[in-house]
């Protein structure tokens, strides 16, 4: 099931570009994403959106479940941020890229933190599988700002983390 939006809204990926010029792009098939973090992110969008095609079609065949089943999800996907990349540029063959999403559940902030494998077969970036670091709940902060923890729960600065 997808999740329909309008083009013209913010892409959820935190790209700070409109769905139709950003994710919207990939989720349509008009074009490929040219590296493993575009690829991330519209994995991001897919997800948010419960767009089991495009997230099958991006799934490597070595991996790839049969399914996705969507029908019990309660979590609302907020935000994507990206915290690193290796490789996965278009001269490479694979990429790495660690990411932290945030999601709210049941009147709730959660983020998960994962490191995700990418390859590339026949010219098009496709998702290999990831590891999670961390997920949880987002810590409750009364201190703001960029020297403020972050909320993640990393243990880190704001500035340091998912300020960047």
């Amino acid at each position: 099931m997808t999740t329909i939006t309008d083009p013209l809204e913010t892409c959820l990926c935190g790209s700070g570009l409109d769905y139709a010029d950003c994710c919207g792009r990939y989720h349509s098939g008009e074009h490929y994403p040219p590296t493993a973090e575009a690829l991330m992110r519209s994995r991001f969008s897919a997800y948010a959106r419960r767009d089991v095609g495009y997230l099958l079609n991006t799934w490597d065949t070595s991996k790839r479940p049969a399914d996705i089943d969507f029908s019990k999800e309660t979590a609302h996907w907020q935000k994507l941020a990206i915290v690193s990349t290796k490789k996965g540029s278009g001269q490479d063959s694979k990429g790495i890229v660690e990411f932290k999403a945030f999601y709210r559940q049941d009147g709730e902030d959660y983020f998960m933190h994962e490191i995700s494998r990418f390859v590339k077969s026949n010219s098009r970036w496709l998702y290999l599988d990831g590891v999670i670091k961390a997920a949880g709940k987002v810590a409750a902060s009364t201190d703001s700002g960029k020297n403020a923890p972050c909320p993640c729960g990393s243990g880190k600065k704001f500035k340091r983390c998912c300020g960047r």
